[in-house]
């Protein structure tokens, strides 16, 4: 997070409306990557209908993971061991997309 200080505001007319600092400094705090979040903001309200494809692509496998294999919670602690567990839940929703999707003979013989 950066943060700004600007020291014009004792000869600006909006100072009583934006600052209440008595010494006509007004502090702007601003996250570092706070640029990019805004412009994804404002690709959101142009192209709601973008966002409403990403939430039927991308949201399914969520819920499939949390709902139907039961991994709503990570049992381990520690970044390296739940990234290891969210790899291998993900590797299981993998195979299943593809047992599901191929069947498991197509699979196998893909694979040997």
């Amino acid at each position: 997070m950066h943060s700004y200080e600007i020291y014009g505001c004792n000869s600006c007319e909006l100072k009583s409306k934006c600052s209440i600092n008595k010494r006509g400094r007004r502090r702007i705090t601003r996250w570092v990557d706070e640029a990019i979040m805004e412009a994804v903001a404002r690709r959101m309200t142009e192209h709601p209908e973008k966002a409403e494809l990403r939430k039927c692509l991308v949201e399914h496998p969520f819920g499939t993971i949390k709902r139907a294999m039961n991994q709503g919670y990570f049992l381990m602690r520690g970044l390296s061991k739940v990234g290891a567990e969210a790899s291998l839940t993900i590797l299981a929703y993998n195979l299943r997309r593809v047992m599901n999707i191929l069947g498991v003979r197509k699979m196998m013989e893909a694979v040997t």
